[in-house]
């Protein structure tokens, strides 16, 4: 399927399972992905993604079902984010703040078929090797725990089965997908 074929697919997919029941609407071409809350009365919460990505609409898709209702009050869900350019210190806190939202795109990238890559997010920081192996297991640690124990946030059960059925992957939820050895 093409790229842009796909991403059609997930933004529809997310607006008729999310767009009434949580007034929220997913928005590509943006410069920067952004989530803002609806500010007034008729205004959907919209989820912006990076210009035509679907990595990135994944991505922000991910950060939206971990949110909880508190944080879906607030720009960006309240996250802190401290630009590239991160201290060691400061990247291993971005690290563990990006544990589930990345095991969960992860998740979500295996039900479409596309493919997941660690992002550290952090070009020009300290280490140009990428992201720590540490934070690389995590993930992985992370997205087979939620196929084998841990339950799966309920935005993100409901989101990770309507991709599965549309994308025709209907084992998603096996740990075999997840493996170090398949993260690029």
């Amino acid at each position: 399927m093409l790229a842009c074929k796909k991403l059609q697919l997930i933004t529809s997919l997310f607006g008729s399972e999310f767009e009434v029941k949580f007034n929220t609407i997913l928005i590509g071409g943006a410069d920067e992905p952004l989530y803002l809350p609806a500010t007034r009365e008729g205004q959907c919460c919209r989820i912006f993604y990076r210009q035509d990505f679907t990595s990135s609409a994944l991505h922000e898709i991910a950060h939206w079902c971990l949110a909880g209702a508190r944080r879906r009050l607030l720009e960006d869900f309240g996250y802190w984010y401290q630009p590239d350019g991160r201290s060691v210190d400061q990247q291993a806190v971005f690290e563990a703040a990006e544990t589930k939202p990345q095991a969960l795109e992860w998740m979500f990238a295996v039900a479409c078929g596309h493919t997941f890559r660690v992002s550290a997010d952090n070009l020009e920081g300290l280490h140009d090797d990428g992201p720590s192996d540490i934070f690389r297991q995590d993930i992985v640690d992370q997205a087979k725990s939620w196929c084998t124990a841990e339950k799966l946030p309920p935005r993100a059960a409901v989101f990770l089965a309507r991709l599965s059925e549309a994308f025709g992957n209907s084992n998603t939820r096996c740990d075999q997908h997840y493996q170090l050895a398949k993260i690029v």
